[in-house]
């Protein structure tokens, strides 16, 4: 890779992920299972790849979501329009009711639930969120105390609070909520409650 396209790929924004929605035709699903894991073999090798998310369909649907995470915009854009993927979508095709319905997502879009799935419960976004925020509302206080004693400006109340703010926000938005909400999913998405 060449020095500017390093830079370029260091300038697109982090954690970006691509949705895709597919709508299996009645009676396909151990076919579309099949389809899935030999895709899914195929995109964990491609370069910037981080994670995926499969979200099976609900009790009475026949629609799958895949949420593929990659290290950058270029990284993505790579894989959606590749002939690999192409190929793969193309073996499928008359398995799905709608085609190949895809979306891209950036940043902090990564907490909220693709349009195509049904969103949580309001009380189980609450407890997982208020479950990862409470670690951290005491840890960062500390750690930024110690932070202040060796920078003692950083202590005036808005820089402070910034801090504060920047911390507990960078933590949840590329740390903590990717993968806690992927740990908890089957919870966190079931309708049977």
């Amino acid at each position: 890779m060449s020095d500017s396209q390093k830079q370029h790929e260091t300038n697109s924004p982090q954690s970006v992920a691509l949705i895709i929605t597919h709508t299996i035709k009645t009676g396909e699903e151990s076919r579309y299972e099949t389809w899935l894991a030999d895709i899914q073999r195929a995109v964990s090798t491609w370069p910037g790849y981080l994670s995926r998310e499969i979200f099976r369909p609900a009790h009475g649907s026949r629609k799958y979501s895949s949420i593929l995470r990659f290290a950058s915009l270029d990284r993505l854009n790579a894989w959606a329009e590749s002939d690999t993927r192409k190929s793969y979508v193309e073996q499928v095709s008359h398995l799905l009711e709608h085609g190949d319905e895809i979306e891209i997502r950036t940043g902090v879009d990564f907490w909220f639930t693709p349009e195509s799935l049904k969103p949580p419960k309001p009380w189980k976004q609450f407890l997982l969120t208020l479950t990862a925020v409470y670690p951290l509302s005491l840890v960062i206080p500390r750690v930024l105390r110690l932070l202040i004693e060796l920078a003692p400006p950083l202590g005036h109340e808005p820089v402070r609070a910034l801090l504060m703010a920047i911390s507990l926000t960078g933590l949840l938005t590329f740390v903590i909520m990717p993968r806690y909400t992927r740990l908890v999913k089957r919870w966190l998405y079931d309708d049977h409650e």
